[in-house]
């Protein structure tokens, strides 16, 4: 192997310009490199293969370590780069180690390395990698007495270069600064020859490694482990898109029978449709404060006293008139019970109701589904201006609040239900589960989950009931439940109870929150490491018998691809054998180890260790 050693600069004063003759041989035996190499270096252009050659160098060999090649290519000024620097960094590249010398008395040159070759050297040195050295050599002047070399002597600055400028440039260019007071053998040797050294063994253990090891290439009988392939990929558990809007669209398009506010319009009286109290409170701070007040019966004609006179968007109080009718009868025959008068004066308002209403009900956040909307329905920009501008203040809690982002975050799809969830307003059923008491809507019920549907429309005793009483399942997973018809997300605690919100979902028919309840048994088992997989008290055979018995396909699947992909782990717990046959033949055919590579590990193990009793008896 060879080593490739660029060195730029001169260490002595002045150095050589470009209309100069190139050092010779008795100048070059005075140089840092060549009092290092000693007189085994050999003048000339070297015969090493891919050498490249240029006026601007000076070449010679050496060797090192008894068998490795030492090529340096010196160029003593950097004037000489100049005219061609295309061949100069084609010789750069080829550098494994490159040495930048200046000489401490020489200010003017320095500068120019500083200045002009530097920020040329820099990007190319980041891309490349190469070790840099910087040598500064010689004393500083002083005039009092003999050259000065320590390293914070400032008697000199204006005509050397101090420390600490060459100290910075080393850090500019990555370098490893060194400080020769001058080229004595002492000091090229122990400081200078240290530091190449080390480089070099670096340089050299580089390519032992990218060069292929021939000795053991041309074994043909030597051992080789079996290959492990990868473990199968566990398959995807999909869920379903979620139905929030359109389940609430439903709520209003057909759920007339739980409605309890009813719209007229304050000029022809004329009924404009039906809606729910509650969905009307969750997502707007005005209806709220409308239907909700401490004393319903007393509410004046008009809510608003002081009407606002510059007609602005928040005059919308002063269009609306509130009474409450008790006790009307419905044509349904469901139960009566209070029903809230709305009578609407504000003609756009009264025009455009029904899309109103939609927006409110789809979450209050497609604005511009909205705005399209009344664009078709009411064919005048200014009067959907008008009209954006009364259901964003109506929908605002203050003057301030406007459509921003805040605002809208605040009402996005399923999350205008939250403060209903478990929450007594305007609740018309009470859950009885283990002893706890849970307030629901029967509105929200109805429109997200059709067991409930049918249970509370049909003519069942829960249709007539205001408690109704739930067997079989805990009260933390039947809350869990509800959570997620109010606010479509589930997030359970631990492996156990998604497997029992997962029951849960299977007895009312929601399938969206069976499979989020299989996505996160699927993580909790999969973040497990395998030390607490093979000590945990969680039977996944166990979970795996009852993922089959709630038809939960995709959670049976998944759990036998992990136990395959686990066998050492799963294979030697009791609970293994209440696999059926034909899941124990299907976790078999994907079992990870193979039985294929467990038996070429076996065969290789027993082939090393024949190999190593042969080579103790043959010493």
């Amino acid at each position: 192997m060879s080593i490739h050693i660029v060195a730029l600069g001169s260490e002595c004063p002045g150095g050589v310009g470009p209309g100069e003759e190139l050092m010779g041989q008795g100048q070059l035996q005075g140089g840092l490199l060549w009092s290092y190499l000693g007189h085994g270096a050999l003048v000339g252009p070297c015969d090493l293969e891919g050498s490249l050659h240029n006026p601007a160098f000076m070449e010679y060999t050496s060797r090192v370590f008894g068998d490795v090649t030492v090529v340096v290519r010196d160029c003593p000024s950097w004037d000489l780069l100049d005219s061609d620097w295309a061949s100069v960094r084609k010789v750069l590249e080829q550098a494994d180690i490159l040495v930048i010398k200046y000489a401490v008395t020489d200010k003017l040159a320095f500068q120019q390395v500083r200045n002009g070759y530097a920020p040329r050297l820099r990007p190319l040195l980041r891309h490349w990698g190469v070790p840099v050295i910087l040598v500064a050599v010689g004393a500083r002047l002083n005039d009092e007495g003999p050259p000065c070399t320590c390293p914070l002597c400032a008697s000199d600055w204006s005509s050397c270069v101090p420390h600490s400028e060459g100290l910075q440039l080393s850090r500019d260019l990555g370098a490893t600064y060194l400080e020769l007071p001058s080229l004595n053998h002492v000091f090229v040797s122990r400081y200078f020859g240290s530091v190449l050294e080390y480089f070099m063994i670096q340089c050299l253990k580089h390519k032992a490694k990218e060069r292929p090891d021939k000795r053991r290439g041309n074994k043909v009988n030597e051992l080789r482990p079996p290959h492990l392939e990868q473990p199968a990929r566990l398959p995807p558990i999909r869920v379903e898109e979620s139905s929030f809007s359109q389940d609430m669209q439903w709520l209003l398009e057909r759920g007339v029978q739980f409605a309890d506010v009813a719209f007229y319009s304050g000029d022809s009286g004329k009924e404009l449709g039906w809606a729910h109290a509650a969905v009307l409170c969750a997502v707007s701070p005005y209806f709220r404060q409308l239907l909700l007040g401490p004393k319903a019966r007393e509410r004046p004609q008009s809510r608003c006293v002081c009407r606002e006179r510059d007609g602005g968007p928040h005059s919308l109080l002063s269009t609306w008139d509130g009474s409450i009718i008790d006790d009307l009868p419905r044509s349904d025959g469901h139960m009566t019970g209070r029903l809230t008068r709305l009578v609407v004066k504000d003609p756009l308002l009264c025009m455009c109701l029904w899309e109103t209403l939609m927006f409110i009900y789809r979450g209050a956040w497609e604005w511009e589904h909205l705005q399209e909307a009344l664009e078709e329905k009411l064919k005048n920009s200014l009067a959907v201006a008008q009209l954006m501008e009364r259901i964003r203040s109506l929908l605002s809690r203050d003057r301030s609040s406007r459509d921003t982002p805040s605002a809208r975050a605040a009402q996005l799809g399923p999350q205008t239900l939250v403060n209903l969830f478990n929450s007594p307003l305007y609740s018309d059923v009470i859950f009885m589960v283990q002893g706890s008491v849970l307030p629901a809507h029967r509105a929200v019920l109805v429109a997200r989950c059709d067991v409930m549907a049918a249970m509370f429309s049909g003519k069942y005793a829960e249709a007539r009931s205001r408690v109704v009483p739930i067997h079989g399942v805990s009260s933390d997973t039947f809350l869990s439940f509800l959570e997620y018809l109010y606010t479509d997300s589930c997030c359970p605690a631990s492996v156990l109870q998604a497997m029992a919100v997962l029951v849960c979902a299977e007895m009312y028919q929601v399938k969206r929150l069976q499979h989020l309840c299989e996505v996160c048994v699927c993580a909790y088992l999969q973040s497990m490491p395998s030390r607490e997989l093979s000590s945990t008290g969680i039977s996944v055979v166990r979970l795996l018998r009852r993922a089959k018995c709630h038809n939960a396909e995709q959670l049976y699947i998944w759990l036998l691809h992990f136990i395959a992909n686990n066998y050492l782990i799963f294979s030697h717990k009791p609970d293994f054998l209440e696999l059926s046959e034909e899941e124990r033949e299907q976790v078999e055919r994907l079992r990870w180890p193979s039985r294929g590579y467990l038996q070429e590990l076996s065969e290789y193990q027993q082939r090393r260790r024949k190999l190593r009793k042969s080579r103790c008896l043959v010493m």
